[in-house]
């Protein structure tokens, strides 16, 4: 069973202005088939939020954590739950 579900994901570390929005758009564009966004908050931190299948997403919160990413991420805090909708592809904002 591979319904779709949405990720919400929070990165830690020095993960602001080193390009890691850029990179996790274009990991989720690899990926395919996977819309959100990726958002820098004020706390440091950068928001990822992914619909589309459990697999996929589950492989770019694999990316996310133990990829190759630009900066240094500490940690990832995510949760699961229903896609929203709404988006138009992978958007960096």
């Amino acid at each position: 069973m591979n319904d779709d579900v949405r990720l919400t994901a929070w990165v830690r570390g020095r993960v602001q202005g080193v390009g890691f929005r850029w990179f996790t758009r274009a990991a989720a564009l690899e990926l395919g088939g996977l819309s959100g966004f990726a958002l820098n908050l004020d706390d440091g931190r950068v928001q990822v939020v992914a619909e589309g299948t459990r697999d996929k997403c589950e492989r770019l919160l694999d990316w996310l954590e133990n990829g190759d990413t630009p900066g240094r991420v500490d940690g990832v805090t995510e949760i699961w739950g229903t896609p929203r909708g709404g988006y138009d592809g992978f958007a960096i904002r």
